[in-house]
């Protein structure tokens, strides 16, 4: 009997995830082509390995046997992996990174640069997620690393799993049509009064900003729902209303619209979240250094400011 890792994985997510579909989501194919593995997996070790109840499935006893195995199976692989790498004088491996807007275009071209120039053997993929999603991208195995937020006013849940190396930390600044704040700051109430340009509180962004908003002792009047700060800041300019945005953010800002600082500083910590599992990887630490040199260049530091 001859055990695919690939479909290990698929019934792992399974395992996770309580439908095809599900899984099928996390891991980027369609429902018909995780259940066709599923079933060729069950043909490979020649039992039952799951029972259908409606749209769920439920893994019977000796599929939760083998998902047991495939837990250890797949962290062996990782582990086996990490030594190779350990090994070699030189490194060399291919890394798949999850991002974001502002980081990559205000971070990853300057430290992938440089780490082409000192590293040519690693070579970092990049896939853009909500920054929502890319933690549990990490923890499932679809991507080696990726770029996570904390906000102050939302700390971001953790998963036990995964270990986080802070890169920067970042202030939010009011971005507002030329000539609507006549001072260089405001605090969050003196913004009140205006129209507000927000992503939706499913978002870490969006949930954020709210809380602090309602901190402060108002609800934002919110005209216009959209996720992208690039976005949310061409509607700023066209006169539609105020948003926040972050120092990376401010790299996509496009002109004809102020900048004004928060009285009160509004803080977020951006992080590179890997599994705790490859924490010893060399190319990983490298591209962890590589990606805080770049962020150091544009002023940003990993603890907090002074206001």
């Amino acid at each position: 009997m001859e055990l695919s890792l690939h479909r290990l994985r698929m019934l792992r997510e399974l395992s996770r995830r309580g439908t095809v579909t599900a899984a099928a989501a996390s891991l980027h194919y369609t429902a018909s082509a995780v259940s066709q593995q599923l079933a060729q997996l069950e043909r490979d070790v020649g039992v039952k390995l799951f029972e259908r109840f409606g749209r769920r499935v439920q893994l019977t006893e000796l599929g939760l046997l083998l998902t047991e195995h495939a837990e250890e199976i797949l962290g062996s692989v990782e582990r086996a992996t990490l030594a190779l790498e350990e090994a070699q004088e030189t490194v060399s491996v291919r890394l798949m990174a999850g991002v974001w807007a502002s980081v990559a275009s205000g971070l990853l071209p300057h430290a992938l640069a440089a780490l082409a120039g000192e590293h040519p053997g690693i070579e970092v993929r990049t896939r853009e997620l909500a920054p929502e999603d890319t933690a549990d991208a990490v923890r499932d195995g679809e991507l080696d690393l990726s770029f996570v937020i904390d906000y102050s006013d939302a700390p971001m849940p953790w998963d036990a799993g995964l270990e986080r190396a802070v890169i920067a930390v970042e202030r939010l600044h009011a971005a507002v049509p030329a000539g609507a704040v006549p001072a260089g700051s405001a605090s969050l109430p003196e913004l009140a009064e205006h129209p507000w340009i927000l992503a939706s509180p499913k978002s870490h962004f969006g949930r954020a900003v709210r809380t602090a908003c309602h901190r402060h002792g108002f609800e934002p009047k919110i005209n216009h729902e959209v996720e992208e700060q690039s976005t949310a800041m061409a509607m700023v300019r066209a006169g539609l209303g105020v948003t926040l945005v972050s120092d990376l953010g401010l790299g996509l800002r496009p002109p004809g619209i102020d900048v004004v600082a928060l009285t009160t500083p509004l803080l977020r910590t951006v992080s590179i979240a890997y599994r705790t599992t490859t924490s010893r990887r060399p190319a990983l630490q490298l591209v962890i250094g590589a990606v805080r040199d770049a962020a150091a260049a544009l002023g940003l530091g990993t603890e907090p400011a002074l206001p």
